[in-house]
């Protein structure tokens, strides 16, 4: 590494930056110490590496054992960005819950000598278990509340809820229904506030929420219920899971949607556009996330940069063929 140093024209700690793939580096200075490394025939082996810098190239990432939509995306969404720049990606699957089994998972990954560690810290408990319990390397938490030392990456939960309401109430609706996710999930509670904030800011009656725990069948029951009642023009749903099996339920009931009730997700999941009708729902920029998870990782193992950021991920509204104006509104 000091050869290469010393072709280049730049310090050892640069050359460090470049071959960890680190972003703040000049382009210019970045080509100087890939043309040195190419002219040396130096070739990146692990092993030295991490007796130069004491690194693995190794980021340990902890969350829950589970397949659902939000932290498989997240978790392959940091896989992607941490290979753009070099490392590796571990997983530590929690086996239970509660902060005992945080613990073992944590010192599962530092006993594998990971350079930081990414916490998918979904559910409630998990951000008062890293409040704490601060592990000994450097960690970054997605989805974690403001009140976490560490840095913070999230998509804005609560905006896309909002968005997804007020959506629903701009087509002229009277007020949204809402089929809300388990209340110890994060992105739940998120959005639940978002849909009562949107309704309230706008003058909208507030009606209670049915209760869901993600899946196709609990939007169903949802569903079918709210058909029962009648009354509903306009539901949003927690996620797009639960969107398909309130869809289901509604089309058994000959309720159409949306001229009956309209009907949003979150989520976007890649079947959403394939629903029928089509669905509208929110997007989720999980690429962003993982992006900026490694970045901040980076720039703590780097400098030594202890800030807890809080960064907010803007989501997005995606409009199709699932809502409509309620009939009375339309003229129908």
């Amino acid at each position: 590494m000091a050869d290469v140093a010393r072709l280049a024209g730049v310090s050892h700690q640069t050359v460090s930056r470049v071959v960890n793939g680190h972003p703040n580096v000049r382009e210019e200075t970045r080509r100087r110490v890939r043309d040195a490394i190419d002219a040396l025939a130096y070739r990146r082996n692990p092993a030295a590496r991490a007796l130069v810098t004491r690194r693995t190239a190794m980021v340990g990432v902890v969350g829950p054992n589970t397949t659902l939509y939000g932290p498989s995306s997240t978790l392959g969404a940091i896989e992607r960005a941490a290979g753009d720049v070099g490392y590796a990606v571990t997983v530590a699957a929690l086996r239970d819950t509660g902060p005992s089994s945080l613990d073992e998972a944590v010192q599962r990954l530092v006993g594998q000598m990971v350079d930081g560690i990414i916490v998918i810290a979904s559910l409630g408990w998990m951000t008062a278990a890293l409040s704490h319990r601060p592990p000994a390397v450097p960690v970054v938490v997605v989805d974690g509340g403001a009140a976490l030392s560490a840095p913070v990456v999230a998509v804005d939960q609560f905006a896309g809820a909002r968005a997804a309401t007020r959506h629903l109430l701009d087509l002229g609706h009277r007020t949204v229904g809402h089929i809300a996710g388990p209340g110890d999930w994060l992105d739940a509670a998120a959005r639940l506030e978002g849909w009562r904030t949107e309704l309230a800011a706008c003058g909208a009656p507030v009606p209670r929420p049915w209760s869901g725990d993600w899946s196709p069948r609990s939007g169903y029951d949802a569903g079918r219920e709210i058909a029962r009642r009648g009354g509903v023009t306009a539901v949003f749903a927690g996620n797009d899971h639960m969107a398909l099996g309130a869809l289901r339920a509604f089309q058994e009931a000959g309720l159409r949607v949306p001229e009956d009730i309209a009907l949003v997700g979150f989520d976007d999941v890649p079947e959403a556009a394939f629903y029928a009708p089509p669905l509208t729902t929110v997007r989720q920029d999980f690429s962003s996330v993982g992006r900026r998870c490694i970045e901040l990782l980076l720039a703590r193992l780097e400098d030594g940069h202890e800030a807890a950021e809080h960064v907010l991920v803007p989501p997005e509204l995606v409009v199709r063929s699932s809502t409509c104006a309620p009939r009375s509104a339309a003229g129908g």
